[in-house]
């Protein structure tokens, strides 16, 4: 059974696309424990201090992301990458707020390798989730909204077999019903790059991560790596 796939368009336009598709069973999710905490802040300020004043456009990961979006239309300093929106709230804010441990573990991870990290909660996914350009007429619910709106014809999404829009503008939003909350227990993680060489820092991360969920969620993980070579887990 197909749980995550590329849309082989996909890896027509975006040739160095790697996709770690982590798929983590068992998880006691809920908010975060000091434990959890004193990792993640203390990931904050190793960041921190490893960027210094180098401008995030210069990081290679999200330069990658940013010529990903400029390809299907995407401004990308309007709607930034989910990395990269994670990167600039710690260098302009000085901290990233904590949301519950599963949420924070991602985004630790996400912003010590510069790569979108999406926690998709299962329970809220009709199917295989495809990744894929939208047609306009498919529907996404954001995060708090009341009304659901279109993906622009052409934007990269992610969609369950529903046709409900899993994620929009790639890696820049998720929905709310695949956002993970305290009670989440099963969830898909997607970590993907699309800079040159980005493989064995998806493969890096996806090991770091799979770590963490067993350490502090108790969760059975493991890792598929997509790519030209291989669209579907």
């Amino acid at each position: 059974m197909t749980i995550f796939q590329y849309h082989p368009d996909i890896i027509a336009r975006f040739s160095d696309l790697v996709g770690g598709i982590v798929v983590a069973h068992g998880i006691a999710n809920g908010s975060t424990p000091d434990s959890v905490r004193e990792i993640y802040l203390s990931e904050q300020q190793e960041v921190l201090d490893r960027i210094g004043n180098t401008p995030l456009s210069e990081i290679e990961s999200l330069a990658a992301w940013r010529s990903a979006f400029r390809a299907f239309d995407v401004n990308p300093t309007k709607y930034r990458s989910a990395a990269e929106a994670l990167l600039r709230r710690l260098t302009k804010k000085g901290d990233i707020p904590s949301i519950n441990t599963l949420v924070d573990l991602c985004n630790l991870v996400s912003i010590r390798y510069a790569l979108p990290v999406a926690a998709l909660d299962t329970a809220g996914i009709d199917g295989a989730i495809t990744v894929h350009f939208a047609g306009g007429s498919e529907q996404f619910m954001n995060l708090g909204a009341d009304e659901a709106e279109h993906p622009e014809p052409g934007e990269v999404v992610f969609t369950d077999e529903s046709g409900a829009v899993v994620a929009r503008r790639w890696c820049w939003r998720q929905s709310d019903q695949s956002a993970a909350r305290p009670e989440t227990t099963d969830v898909v993680i997607t970590i993907e790059s699309q800079h040159s060489g980005g493989r064995a820092d998806v493969e890096a991360a996806a090991a770091d991560l799979c770590d963490l969920l067993a350490e502090y969620l108790g969760a059975d993980a493991e890792v598929v790596i997509l790519g030209a070579d291989r669209l579907a887990v």
